[in-house]
């Protein structure tokens, strides 16, 4: 019998490849505010935690600067960012076949809502999706651990019938502070030991290795 009934997504180093427009769009917004060129190494931590975060934490700002900063990038990343991505391989087929295997599966992004339907809609995931759910450009859903909550919560889901699926700390962060099982993948920005020291509950090399697990 499986254990989980339903999977939780996370978007940005899980299902697409979004470095190209966030380090863009985090350019512009630093150059914006006055900030040096930012090393590209620093630019990867920037995937996967909070705008306000990374800028805060990567960046030095204060919490006003980073939220103006935080304005700046949106406004940017409305224009040019959000269509700077793609699938990594495997992922839309996954998504196909688990919901036809009779998984329900969610959304569950620390990117802004609007977007995050953007990108989905533009490659034939949000089909796939029972519920999906963002932060809101209002500052609603501000950590990962709200988004995965809210998920559940609009699924009607028994936390643990649920496993989250994500490939940064703060998918299993999040997954963990709600009380749900986490699988990060090696397939987005993690850093060097990143995913051994969030110790999820398993940990998959891809796409492939991830459908065979749910499916066997």
């Amino acid at each position: 019998m499986r254990k989980y009934k339903y999977i939780l997504f996370d978007l940005d180093g899980t299902l697409i490849q979004s470095h190209p427009g966030i380090f863009s769009c985090m350019r512009h917004a630093l150059a914006k505010m006055g900030c040096p060129e930012p090393a590209e190494e620093v630019l990867r931590k920037c995937v996967g935690p909070t705008l306000v975060y990374s800028f805060s934490h990567f960046f030095g700002m204060s919490q006003a600067d980073a939220e103006k900063a935080t304005a700046i990038y949106r406004q940017q990343y409305s224009k040019t960012g959000v269509y700077e991505n793609q699938p990594f391989e495997g992922a839309v087929e996954t998504l196909k076949i688990l919901k036809e295997q009779g998984y329900v599966l969610a959304l569950a992004t620390s990117k802004p809502q609007v977007f995050a339907d953007m990108i989905t809609d533009r490659f034939g995931m949000s089909e796939q999706f029972t519920v999906r759910v963002g932060c809101g450009l209002d500052g609603s859903l501000p950590t990962k651990a709200s988004v995965i909550a809210e998920a559940v919560k609009r699924l009607g889901a028994e936390k643990e019938d649920c496993l989250m699926v994500g490939d940064r700390r703060q998918d299993a962060a999040g997954a963990k502070e709600v009380g749900v099982d986490c699988a990060l993948l090696k397939l987005g920005y993690a850093e060097d030991g990143e995913i051994e020291e969030a110790e999820p509950s398993f940990v998959f090399n891809d796409f492939a290795d991830l459908t065979a697990f749910l499916t066997e």
